[in-house]
C-alpha cells in the first residue's frame, strides 16, 4: 500500500521507525525487536538506512519481512550521498523486487570521510538529485521527503530551506516526515509557513520518545532541537532514574501527540528506534483516542 493512500483516508494513524542492524551477527536480534513493533498493527513502519549506506543491504531485508509477515506497509529509506547513480539505480531495482512501494529519499547524513572530501567529487550533493532519479527511473513509488520545522542545520535562514523544500514536493515528493522537535508550536508556525510557500503535500510530525537522559545531548546534535524548559526540567528531575527517565520521556511524546491531535494533525510518526515496549506504551496511552478511528 502506498502512504498517500492511508493519508487520504483522513483518519488518525500512528506509525513507526525501526533501524537495520549494522552487522549480520545482530540481525536477529533486531529483526525480533521489529517484528514485535509490528504486531502493534502500526499504519506503517519505517526502515532507516546506515550512514554512508552501510546497511543498506539490511533496510531492505527488514523492510520486506515486516511488510510480508505481518501486512505492515513500509517505508524504505534510501539516502544518496556517498552512492553513486549506478548504486542508486541497483538500489532502486532490488526495492522493486522487493515488492517495497515507499521510499524516503534524503541526502544522508555526512561521515567523516564525506566532510573532508570536496563537494565537487559527489555524484549526489542533495535529496532533489535522488529524488528526480528516482521519478526518472520510471518506477511507481512513493517518494517521502525529509523537513526541519526549526531549519535543517546546514541552512543559513528559514526561508532558503523551504525553498528548498519546495524544490523537493516539486521533484516529486508526495509526504514530507518531520526531523524530531518537541515544542509543538514550533511545527504549527512551520506548517502556516510552508503552506503559504503553496506546500500542500501531507506533512507527518515526527515524534522522538526521550527515554534515557543521554539522548538529550545526541537529540541535539542531530537536529539542533530546541529545548523546552518543560523538558528540561523534567531531564534535571529524572534523568538520574533510568526507568523514571523512561516513563516521563513517554508521558512527554504522548502529551505532544495529544495536542497534535488535538490540532487537526492526523499522522503521527514516532522514533520508536527498535524499542517495542517503547512503541506499545504510547500506543497503548492512546487506545482510546485512536479506537474510534478503527485503528486499534
Amino acid at each position: 500500500m502506498k502512504l498517500t493512500e492511508i493519508f487520504e483516508q483522513n483518519k488518525l494513524s500512528l506509525s513507526f521507525e525501526v533501524f537495520p542492524p549494522k552487522s549480520n551477527t545482530s540481525f536477529e536480534s533486531v529483526k525480533h525487536a521489529t517484528e514485535e513493533i509490528a504486531k502493534l498493527r502500526p499504519s506503517f513502519m519505517s526502515v532507516t538506512y546506515g550512514a554512508g549506506g552501510g546497511t543498506s543491504r539490511y533496510t531492505l531485508d527488514i523492510a520486506k519481512n515486516i511488510k510480508e509477515q505481518y501486512s505492515v506497509p513500509t517505508l524504505a529509506h534510501l539516502t544518496c550521498i556517498s552512492s553513486t547513480r549506478e548504486t542508486v539505480k541497483e538500489k532502486i531495482s532490488q526495492m522493486i523486487e522487493c515488492g517495497i512501494e515507499n521510499v524516503m529519499a534524503l541526502r544522508g547524513d555526512l561521515t567523516p570521510e564525506l566532510q573532508a572530501s570536496s563537494r565537487d567529487t559527489w555524484t549526489y550533493k542533495h535529496a532533489v538529485d535522488l529524488i528526480h532519479d528516482i521519478k526518472e527511473s520510471g518506477a511507481e513509488f512513493c517518494i517521502g521527503g525529509a523537513c526541519y520545522p526549526e531549519i535543517h542545520p546546514e541552512s543559513a535562514n528559514q526561508r532558503d530551506d523551504i525553498r528548498y523544500l519546495k524544490e523537493k514536493v516539486d521533484a516529486g515528493c508526495s509526504f514530507l516526515t518531520t526531523q524530531m522537535f518537541f515544542d509543538n508550536n514550533l511545527l504549527y508556525n512551520f506548517l502556516y509557513k510552508i503552506r503559504e510557500a503553496d506546500i500542500t503535500v501531507p506533512v507527518i510530525p515526527g515524534i522522538m520518545p526521550i527515554t534515557n537522559a543521554n539522548q538529550v545531548e545526541r537529540a541535539i546534535k542531530l537536529s539542533g532541537s530546541f529545548m523546552p524548559q518543560r523538558f528540561k526540567s523534567l531531564v534535571d528531575k529524572f534523568g538520574h532514574s533510568p526507568e523514571a527517565m523512561k516513563q516521563a520521556g513517554i508521558a512527554y511524546a504522548t502529551d505532544q501527540i495529544i495536542d497534535l491531535f488535538a490540532n487537526g494533525i492526523k499522522n503521527v510518526h514516532v522514533y520508536s528506534m527498535n524499542k517495542p515496549d517503547v512503541a506499545a506504551k504510547i500506543q497503548d496511552n492512546l487506545s482510546e483516542i485512536l479506537k474510534p478511528e478503527g485503528f486499534i
